[in-house]
C-alpha cells in the first residue's frame, strides 16, 4: 500500500486553463503535474495541477507570473 502525502492541488474552471499551465510551468520548469481532479473537490474543470507544499512555497511567485487564473488551492493527502 502507498503511503499518503500532502500536495497542494489547484483547480481551474476550465481545460483549457490547466493546459495551459501546463505548457507555463513546462517552459518555466515549475515542478507538478496535471492530475485528474480528486474526488475530493468540486470545481469547474476535471483537472487539476498538483505539487508538493514546499514546491508551492518555492514556486509561488513563478506560479503568479504565468497569469493563470485558479478556482481553488487547497492542500490535500493523496
Amino acid at each position: 500500500m502507498r503511503k499518503k502525502r500532502k500536495y497542494v492541488i489547484l483547480t481551474f474552471a476550465t481545460t483549457t486553463s490547466a493546459m495551459a499551465m501546463e505548457k507555463q510551468c513546462g517552459i518555466r520548469q515549475i515542478p507538478g503535474r496535471l492530475i485528474p481532479l480528486p474526488g475530493e473537490i468540486s470545481a469547474g474543470c476535471g483537472l487539476a495541477w498538483r505539487m508538493l507544499p514546499e514546491e508551492y512555497e518555492n514556486f509561488q511567485a513563478q506560479l503568479e507570473e504565468t497569469g493563470q487564473k485558479f478556482q481553488q488551492i487547497v492542500e490535500l493527502e493523496l
